[in-house]
């Protein structure tokens, strides 16, 4: 349901795992090693999250490690929109088995 609103889908899978998991910290091979996508997309959809302020981002040796900005002024909200999502995704799927 979140690819209506989020059409990229290396952002969506990116704020997906940010927003279900807050205190999550990684760099981009492990993201990518994650949510299996090229790291050049996700490292460039992480430099558009950080720039919106959704996430933030510290160096760490020569890496950078990537973790949710709780203070994003709509992050609550993309929170429940993306835990609502993946509840209705679960149902809909259940839905779909008992027909069968």
């Amino acid at each position: 349901m979140l690819d209506v609103f989020i059409t990229s889908r290396v952002r969506r899978k990116i704020v997906v795992v940010y927003a279900k998991y807050p205190d999550f910290h990684t760099h981009v091979r492990g993201l990518a090693k994650l949510i299996k996508e090229d790291p050049g997309n996700i490292q460039r959809e992480l430099k558009r999250l950080e720039k919106v302020g959704f996430l933030q981002s510290e160096k760490q040796g020569n890496s950078r490690t990537y973790f949710t900005n709780k203070q994003f002024p709509i992050f609550k909200e993309l929170q429940s929109m993306v835990i609502k999502s993946q509840q209705y995704s679960a149902r809909s799927k259940r839905g779909m088995a008992d027909r069968d």
